[in-house]
């Protein structure tokens, strides 16, 4: 069959949407398939499964990245599409799985119509894209790219003392060799990685393709407030060190900072906080928060963290009280390939697809593969911009349009790249 005729099985597609999105799901209609979990294990089986089921070379590496691999004929780098199938908790079945659910349909259109590709053609779905309990998202885009390292696992727990070391291994990684997960530019002639917006533009101005510009940058940290505990009535407020009183004005300076920058796209994000020991009748005595800031540019996070450190150091100078900092993750913006926008918007016109250009404000793992290899994104419209909970949606009509956009995108970028 010639490229421009093949497209997706829409309803085996669909089906697939259906089953992985049944595994996980909670009370309240979300999914629950958070890194290394039972769920999320048991999703792994499935993918599994289905990779050995389609005819391809299934693998997992060191950081349990789970690969399926189809042959080329004549070249050595591997055209790499896919996402992840982790969820946030309580979150919906199209972020991160709809990516690798695309990429397995793609891999079962070659093998039905016997499609010989010049590149060997790689599905990934990587391991805890998202923010999990060991506190290392986009770990697995990570660690093949050289930027999460055994050094780093070391120790690491959740809060319920499981080590990640221990996860891994149960999710078929292999802590003890971690570092031999890490790929080389050699390896890879491109990736493409197709994912929900999960904001409203394309849905706004009714464009079924997006066409991802770069990546946002994204600066995590973890601040933990020192104070003292004492008893909640004794104690004069003169002479209380409350961390928690500390920690609500740094919520609120962090605010400030992000609504005031010129930039709209600089925003920040204080999303878990701890209190200790947590009892009505105590002061609290430690408080730790965890801190996000991201930005469109390496210079736009850099100035807020520096009005951010300010803030810290002025709020622990007036309250005598002690504030500690680690960085968790610092990750700059990436820039997608000119090449895979510009493959990607004539693949769309030539499906009769209108086509948008956007930067993304989410962290995705193509912003770790674009140091490997030539990397690009395609988003599909989600309604109402919902994500990370248990409405989110896409219509079916939007994904079988960008299935079909990143078909054609693979197959171009296999011609015409060596």
């Amino acid at each position: 069959m010639e490229k421009l005729q093949l497209r997706i099985n829409r309803k085996r597609l669909e089906q697939s949407i259906h089953t992985l999105g049944a595994i996980g799901v909670n009370e309240h209609g979300g999914l629950d398939r958070t890194t290394f979990t039972d769920a999320e294990l048991a999703a792994r089986d499935w993918l599994k499964k289905e990779l050995e089921r389609t005819g391809l070379a299934l693998y997992v590496d060191e950081a349990a990245n789970i690969w399926g691999r189809r042959e080329g004929k004549n070249q050595t780098k591997s055209m790499v599409f896919g996402s992840h199938i982790d969820t946030v908790p309580n979150g919906g079945k199209y972020d991160g799985a709809l990516g690798v659910l695309i990429a397995l349909e793609i891999m079962n259109v070659l093998q039905e119509e016997g499609v010989q590709t010049k590149h060997p053609f790689e599905l990934v779905s990587f391991s805890a894209e998202e923010p999990n309990p060991f506190g290392l998202s986009t770990f697995g885009s990570r660690a093949i790219s050289g930027k999460l390292t055994a050094a780093h696992l070391v120790g690491v727990k959740d809060v319920a003392g499981t080590l990640v070391t221990d996860a891994l291994t149960k999710a078929g990684g292999n802590p003890d060799q971690f570092d031999l997960c890490v790929r080389s530019k050699e390896d890879f002639a491109a990736y493409v990685e197709v994912h929900i917006e999960q904001g409203k533009r394309l849905l706004n101005t009714d464009i079924p393709i997006g066409v991802v510009t770069a990546i946002t940058g994204i600066y995590r940290e973890e601040v933990r407030i020192n104070g003292v505990a004492n008893h909640a009535g004794t104690t004069l407020m003169e002479d209380r060190s409350d961390a928690l009183v500390a920690a609500a004005q740094l919520i609120s300076a962090l605010e400030e900072i992000c609504k005031t920058y010129p930039a709209k796209e600089l925003v920040g994000t204080i999303g878990k906080l701890d209190t200790y020991p947590n009892s009505a009748n105590i002061i609290p005595g430690e408080v730790v928060l965890a801190v996000e800031i991201r930005g469109e540019t390496v210079e736009q996070i850099a100035e807020a963290r520096a009005l951010w450190d300010q803030q810290k150091a002025d709020i622990s100078q007036k309250r005598d009280i002690r504030i500690e900092a680690s960085t968790k993750l610092n990750q700059a913006p990436a820039q997608m390939s000119d090449t895979v926008m510009e493959v990607s918007e004539r693949e769309a016109k030539q499906l009769g697809l209108a086509s948008m250009r956007l930067g993304s404000m989410a962290g995705h793992d193509a912003a770790h593969m674009a140091s490997l290899t030539k990397s690009g994104m395609i988003f599909v419209p989600s309604l109402d911009g919902k994500s990370h909970c248990p409405e989110e949606e896409s219509r079916m009509s939007d994904i079988e349009k960008a299935a079909n956009v990143l078909l054609q995108t693979l197959l171009t970028l296999d011609e015409q790249e060596d």
